[in-house]
């Protein structure tokens, strides 16, 4: 007769660690690269090609996850450790799966840098039904796990046995995985150079790809690093200056396009119409090519450092983000800081938050006098989606050019109109572009509903073009693609064969020659400046310069590294730059006088919007907002016994960002004031 609760090694299986480590390891492993390789979507053939030729990399996988459930064998608590451990690595995993659907890069640690932006973003994605239900099971577990470690079960076994029984399956474990280790990476089942996040993410499985973007951090020292060799570097750079004669009397607006790519380049994708006319008119006419961009999908301020640094975001961990932390710590070299050295003013426009990827601390390391964000612009359309539309950066652009007199102006702007996810039910009610047939593995929702929003931001190009063309002023545009949208798109798809390739227009009002040719994001601000005769800064003379040696990107990687961790060689151990007192918006919100009713009191001015929030005494007060001219209080929320009165902006989180006074000397009751 067979026992109702069979043993192992004398224990009940169901309380033995010797068993339950090893299954919920690979319980969780398999779970966690289900998800990893959207086998919930996508059927179980990726995941199956996957365990098929790279089992190493899944054996070292597991034995990652069951190395983290070994501490359970030292306590008393084991089912609690359990627990805790496989809901982090499920969560880490389900997180990832869910990232996957919606973008193309993976989940990795610098995300969690930047965790406050993801929540910002979550209901672009989520229904707020499923965000409540979220945030339900988070409780739940939190709530399970408080249960587990004050009631929970607990292991009888002696403290001695426990500790015997933890370091022999400690070194057991370790030795395990350092043997799959070595001969994962002798197979090349497993490697630690990601030239492509997503590809190793699908090659080499989740435990321990997170793993690399958690060790693998900043840029490592090149083998070879010296002064003497910075020294040689510094002066093979400082002779290959251009001799031409700066034009510095030229405005240089830089524009990047969230998501843009032009529908032509989609093999196999056919409109209704041309949703990108003024595009292809620019392309026809004006330096153009393709963009070699480091991210997919997603990861917007890599390539936005790329080109306002200079500096290649691939010498970073993988998956990590430039602006956090290095730049929250660090000045850097950029076209804003040289052009300023230049005389230029220096402005940023992004119609999206302030404290997004950090901007509002990372713009002023990198040079600029002012940074326009959504909260300082009127109340915007927002897409379907919620996204900002981009038809009224034009006026933003043009306000910066008209805040200077005796000065050419530096304008970076970033769109996000075309930001994913991208729905999969049609919500356009009447579509100017419909997608009369597309490749199989592309949704029809998701591009109808993209290249619709593509249109419009392809009118906004047209507009800035044309409102520039219109001024007695020298105006040069780069126009560029920050990486390609989410669209589930493959290489073989792509007429520049690669999902790293974006493309790049520069316009100007002038009549600068047409010179078509591919570059990377690192190289685009360098080779723009050089068509106006500027070689200012450092890393703009050697993109100008080496950009043909042997060793460019060796020497790239080393100027990186001395200027950002190393011992600031190239600059005799100084920091050239110091963060400049930037101050957020060029247009303010004005203020002209206050009405008061029996009940409310009603801030009249202009440039009003649904973050400006009435403050007494510093102290903001409940506010409705009625419009771009007018604010209202309740009497009672302002009293009778203050001293000052103002207008403050706020991002979403309640952060102030700017405060605007004015005459606001109270008045006496109105009875016949307009009560909205």
């Amino acid at each position: 007769m067979t026992s109702a609760n069979p043993t192992f090694s004398g224990l009940p299986i169901r309380k033995n660690p010797f068993f339950c480590i090893p299954v919920l390891a690979l319980l969780d492993t398999l779970l966690i690269e289900l998800l990893n390789h959207k086998a919930f979507t996508l059927g179980l053939s990726p995941f199956l090609s996957f365990v098929r030729q790279h089992p190493l990399a899944l054996l070292v996988d597991f034995l990652l996850l069951m190395l983290t459930l070994i501490p359970a064998f030292f306590l008393r608590r084991r089912a609690f450790w359990y627990t805790l451990v496989s809901a982090l690595w499920l969560s880490a995993g389900a997180a990832n799966g869910f990232i996957l659907l919606n973008r193309m890069t993976p989940f990795t640690t610098a995300d969690l840098t930047v965790f406050d932006a993801g929540l910002e973003t979550l209901p672009n994605y989520l229904s707020t039904n499923y965000i409540v239900l979220l945030a339900v099971s988070v409780v739940l577990v939190a709530a399970g796990l408080i249960w587990l470690l004050l009631r929970g079960p607990r292991c009888n076994t002696p403290r001695k046995q426990r500790l015997v029984q933890g370091v022999v399956s400690l070194a057991v474990t370790t030795a395990l995985l350092c043997g799959g280790w070595t001969a994962a990476f002798r197979t090349e089942q497993l490697s630690t150079v990601f030239s492509n996040l997503a590809f190793a993410y699908r090659d080499y499985g989740f435990a321990y790809c997170f793993l690399q973007t958690w060790l693998n951090k900043g840029i490592r020292m090149p083998v070879g690093y010296s002064q003497a060799h910075m020294q040689q570097l510094r002066a093979l750079i400082g002779k290959g200056c251009p001799p031409e004669q700066a034009q510095t009397d030229v405005n240089v607006i830089y524009v990047q396009l969230e998501s843009f790519v032009d529908p032509a380049l989609i093999s196999g994708l056919q409109l209704s119409g041309d949703p990108a006319p003024n595009w292809h008119r620019l392309k026809s006419e004006y330096t153009t090519g393709t963009l070699t961009v480091p991210v997919l999908g997603a990861g917007t301020a890599n390539t936005e450092f790329e080109v306002l640094a200079g500096m290649s975001t691939r010498f970073f961990g993988p998956g990590e983000y430039a602006y956090k932390p290095c730049m929250l710590k660090n000045t850097a070299e950029s076209t804003a800081y040289d052009l300023s050295a230049l005389g230029y003013a220096t402005h940023a426009v992004h119609n999206h938050r302030a404290m997004f990827y950090s901007r509002n601390i990372v713009y002023s390391n990198l040079g600029f006098e002012d940074f326009t964000p959504l909260e300082l612009m009127p109340k915007l359309q927002k897409t379907p989606n919620n996204w900002a539309k981009d038809e009224y950066l034009t006026t933003c652009i043009l306000d910066a050019l008209d805040s200077t007199e005796a000065q050419p102006d530096f304008v970076f702007t970033v769109t996000v109109q075309m930001h994913g996810s991208y729905p999969d039910v049609y919500v356009l009610d009447d579509p100017a572009f419909l997608v009369t047939d597309l490749p199989d593995n592309l949704d029809p929702a998701q591009t109808e509903y993209y290249v619709n929003e593509l249109s419009e931001t392809d009118r906004f190009i047209g507009a800035l073009t044309d409102a520039l063309e219109a001024r007695d002023e020298r105006c040069i545009v780069v126009f560029y693609g920050d990486h390609l949208p989410a669209l589930n798109l493959t290489a073989a798809q792509m007429q520049t064969g690669s999902l790293y390739e974006t493309e790049y227009l520069i316009w100007d009002n002038f009549g600068l020659p047409q010179e078509n040719r591919p570059l990377t994001a690192y190289q685009l601000s360098a080779a723009a400046l050089e068509k106006l005769g500027i070689s200012q800064g450092l890393l703009t003379r050697f993109h100008q310069t080496c950009s043909n040696s042997e060793t460019y990107l060796a020497d790239l990687r080393a100027i990186e590294y001395d200027l950002l961790y190393g011992r600031r060689y190239l600059t005799d151990g100084a920091d050239l730059y110091e963060p400049t007192d930037m101050k957020l918006g060029i247009r303010l919100p004005e203020i002209t006088q206050l009405l008061r009713s029996e009940k409310y009191t009603y801030v009249m001015g202009s440039g009003f919007n649904g973050y400006c929030k009435v403050a007494v005494d510093g102290e903001p007060v409940s506010t409705k907002y009625i419009g771009p001219n007018m604010l209202r209080v309740k009497n009672s929320a302002l009293g009778d016994d203050f001293e000052a009165l103002s207008v403050q902006i706020l991002d979403k989180h309640k952060e102030l960002l700017a405060e605007v006074t004015g005459d606001l000397s109270l008045p006496a009751p109105d009875t016949g004031a307009a009560a909205p």
